[in-house]
This record gives structure tokens, C-alpha cells and sequence, in this order.
């Protein structure tokens, strides 16, 4: 198999999963994420809604099987409460991000922020979803 350059990404399609928890942040992590991708050559072949971060896994896994998916951006905002809620599903979603990317040797990148952030720190990290993208990018180059 021929190595990839670091220019040459006109081939990669991409996935996206995205929270529908704590809306109006993820959505607009949703816009500049594609907008990214578009800026970098890389086709958006499906984006999948879940309800949450911890609803993450399946989709991905969905996605990772296709033949026209490369690579998964996951993007969410976990946030913190009242209780340490947060730090459990930043905590069982990652790992479980990570498996799947091993598992089908494909990256999965992690676009979620949090635990233990405010909605205004969640504010503040919306364009870390262009480093997801960016992430994603650089592993399929890489591997």
C-alpha cells in the first residue's frame, strides 16, 4: 500500500458523531468541525446524532464498519453538574472511543470537552472541534 502524503487527504471520507446534549454548543462545534473538513479536502460522508456523549459508542461503531468512513470526529460537551456525573462519561465514553478505534484500526477522534468545565469554559472550547478534525486527519495520514 502506497504511504500517504501529508497533503494528499482528497481520498478520506469521515465520519461525524455528534451530541444533541447541550444543543446549542455542539451544534455549533457541528459547523465549524465541517467547515474544517471542507477547508482540508475531507468529504463528510455522515453525520450521526446521539443523545449524549455516553450514547456515542454505538454510533461510531456503526460508522467504523462502513467501507466510505476513514476516520470518526466525535464532538459533545460534557459539563459539569451538582454530582460527579460528568466524570463518568467523559470517563466509560473514552475508553470506549479508544476500543473501537483499535478495534477496526481506524482513528476516532476525541472532539468532546469536559469533565469538569462550565457552560462558559464549554463556550469558550467550541472551536476545538477543528482540532478533532485536524486529529482525525493526521492519524489517517499516519497509519
Amino acid at each position: 500500500m502506497e504511504e500517504k502524503s501529508d497533503l494528499d487527504v482528497e481520498d478520506m471520507n469521515m465520519g461525524i458523531v455528534v451530541s444533541e446534549f447541550n444543543y446549542d454548543i455542539t451544534q455549533m462545534m457541528l459547523e465549524r468541525a465541517q467547515a474544517h473538513a471542507e477547508f482540508l479536502g475531507v468529504e463528510v460522508t455522515e453525520i450521526k446524532q446521539v443523545p449524549g456523549v455516553f450514547d456515542m459508542p454505538l454510533a461510531i461503531k456503526s460508522l467504523l464498519k462502513r467501507d466510505d468512513v476513514d476516520a470518526v470526529v466525535t464532538l459533545g460537551a460534557v459539563i459539569k453538574g451538582e454530582t460527579q456525573h460528568d466524570k463518568t462519561v467523559m470517563s466509560h465514553a473514552s475508553r470506549k472511543m479508544t476500543d473501537l478505534s483499535l478495534e477496526y484500526e481506524k482513528p476516532v477522534a476525541l472532539g468532546v470537552t469536559g469533565p469538569g468545565m462550565s457552560r462558559m469554559e464549554a463556550e469558550e472550547r467550541i472551536e476545538r472541534a477543528k482540532s478533532a478534525v485536524e486529529s482525525a486527519v493526521k492519524m489517517y495520514k499516519r497509519v
